[in-house]
């Protein structure tokens, strides 16, 4: 859809009339701590319904290097030559999440074989809610900070029939959600990669961003032989995400999807759940407390359903390949995607997952007569399996109501840390990222050096910055990374920083702390070990500064 469509559907109301707004700024700030009370605590899960949890730290194995989790006592960012306040801007936070599958089916000719599951958007974070507050105060109507979407495929020859307008319902956790049910690829579209575009205007017509899904494969239809590494892309790897959906009878309008809602799985007609699908170690899957594997998921091994929002999973099962409604128990090969699959539980090998109308339950599954490596199935013991992504963006537009599009959204992907000591330098690696960014660590704002597009470069702020003396240097110190835009907008990012403790404290610090002068070769070491270190700070320091003059 061209932009001067979307801006004449947006200037039309519902009664098909003209709606005019006029721009105004200096809107009054709003104590978003008044606007949301605390949440109120989840509904208590039902033994029922709630088959399982994932325990902390299980969700994502870590290795060694830069740690992903935000210390929450670094949740905001102060602006040079502003009086914000780190409490209240956390509260303010706006989020945009897309989720789509990985890859995706070709339409030939007058065939339109609609992306399943549909792509989704996740609206959240009080920040929204702010900012309509501050709309509402200014004086505009209820239609003016309506938000609305279009969703496309990211081609310029994408014409105004081919957008799907999102229209988004509210939810009961304070989210808005919107799927575009009747997005599809032609067979005109040559490419073998392609990405979603995502346009949010509020009612006004001021566009709140663009935003870009992950690249999306393309394929005519799903792979029966056997994958191998050569079409690695297509395999399904341990702790990657999947969604499940089951057609009963072949019918695209009988389609169920595998979803949570309220700690209870459930078969939705219309909104789907991303689930993490690991490999655990036969026979130490019990009572949740289960060791993760790598590789690719094959067909007899044991795996685990958990839900990347709530955290709940299902007991652990046993992935089975399906061929005319009959599980396969004797195939290894390894899963791909759009492949049909059953999930016989562990612990009861006759029961099989199985929807029955909106509920989910165990079948009991009768063994061949002819061939007893086989299983009778039902249709709603029929799954097909598929990858899907999820990119999340947040951003916080503090008490100001920003009225230049959020995008291009910078997006992180490498840190790499050089120096040390008292001095050193951080390069970020990532896209979309320009001269109007600084970096901060925490509260703190760097020395930031824009080298392109693909890379910023800033000198790592002093830890007494986050704490007063040395002995603070004992303990590991964590502050979140952001980027902040000149304008005062905060891109909020999933990367940290963090300071790993001295052996020993600084030259000046030891030669207090040793009540006087040392004799001998140790003394003149020192120095020289002193001098040396005084040498590379400011070596590292003009380094940088030559940067920036360049």
């Amino acid at each position: 859809m061209s932009a001067e469509a979307i801006m004449e559907e947006l200037d039309t109301g519902e009664d098909g009339g003209k709606e005019t707004s006029t721009s105004q700024s200096g809107f009054l700030p709003t104590d978003p701590v008044l606007l949301y009370p605390p949440p109120l605590s989840p509904d208590p899960v039902s033994p029922l319904t709630h088959l399982g949890t994932l325990l902390a730290g299980h969700d994502a194995p870590r290795t060694g290097g830069w740690d992903s989790r935000l210390d929450l006592g670094f949740q905001g960012c102060q602006l040079l030559g502003s009086t914000r306040e780190p409490g209240r801007e956390a509260h303010a936070d706006q989020s945009v999440t897309i989720l789509h599958a990985k890859v995706a089916q070709k339409s030939y000719g007058n065939e339109k074989r609609f992306f399943c599951p549909p792509p989704c958007v996740y609206i959240s974070g009080r920040g929204w809610r702010v900012m309509q507050d501050h709309l509402k105060e200014a004086g505009y109507g209820d239609s003016v900070y309506r938000l609305c979407g279009y969703m496309c495929l990211d081609s310029s020859s994408q014409s105004q029939a081919d957008s799907f307008k999102l229209v988004f319902d509210q939810q009961p956790n304070s989210r808005m959600f919107a799927c575009a049910k009747s997005l599809f690829i032609s067979d005109q579209d040559k490419r073998k990669h392609f990405c979603l575009l995502l346009r949010l205007f509020l009612g006004n017509r001021q566009e709140v961003g663009s935003f870009q899904s992950r690249m999306i494969k393309v394929i005519s239809k799903p792979s029966q032989k056997r994958q191998s590494m050569k079409n690695a892309d297509l395999c399904i790897s341990s702790c990657s995400r999947v969604a499940l959906f089951n057609r009963l009878r072949s019918q695209t309008v009988s389609t169920r999807y595998l979803s949570v809602d309220r700690g209870a799985f459930i078969a939705s007609a219309r909104q789907w759940t991303a689930f993490t699908i690991t490999l655990v170690e036969d026979g130490r899957a019990d009572q949740g407390d289960f060791v993760l594997s790598e590789g690719f998921v094959c067909y007899g091994c044991v795996v685990k359903l958990v839900c990347t929002e709530s955290g709940v999973s299902l007991p652990p099962m046993v992935i089975r390949k399906v061929n005319k409604q009959h599980a396969i128990l004797d195939v290894d090969e390894p899963v791909s995607q759009l492949h049909k699959c059953a999930f016989q539980f562990r612990d009861n090998p006759y029961a099989y997952l199985c929807l029955s109308n909106d509920s989910i339950i165990q079948y009991q599954a009768p063994s061949s007569v002819r061939d007893p490596s086989r299983v009778v199935l039902n249709d709603g013991s029929c799954w097909t399996i598929i990858g899907v992504e999820a990119v999340e963006f947040t951003f916080n537009q503090g008490l100001a109501c920003i009225q230049t599009p959020v995008t291009p959204f910078p997006l992180i992907t490498g840190l790499e840390v050089s120096g040390g000591g008292h001095v050193a330098t951080l390069e970020i690696q990532g896209e979309n990222f320009s001269p109007h960014l600084k970096v901060w660590f925490g509260n703190s704002e760097a020395e930031t050096m824009f080298k392109s597009p693909k890379s910023l470069l800033c000198v790592v702020p002093d830890v007494s910055v986050f704490t007063d003396g040395w002995r603070c240097l004992r303990r590991i110190i964590t502050v979140p990374l952001s980027l902040i835009r000149l304008d005062g907008l905060i891109y909020r990012t999933s990367f940290s920083f963090t300071y790993t403790p001295e052996l020993q404290p600084p030259p000046s610090i030891r030669g207090a702390a040793g009540g006087g002068k040392r004799e001998g070769r140790t003394e003149g070491g020192q120095e020289d070990d002193f001098l040396l270190e005084t040498i590379h700070q400011e070596f590292t320091r003009a380094n940088f500064h030559l940067f920036m003059q360049s």
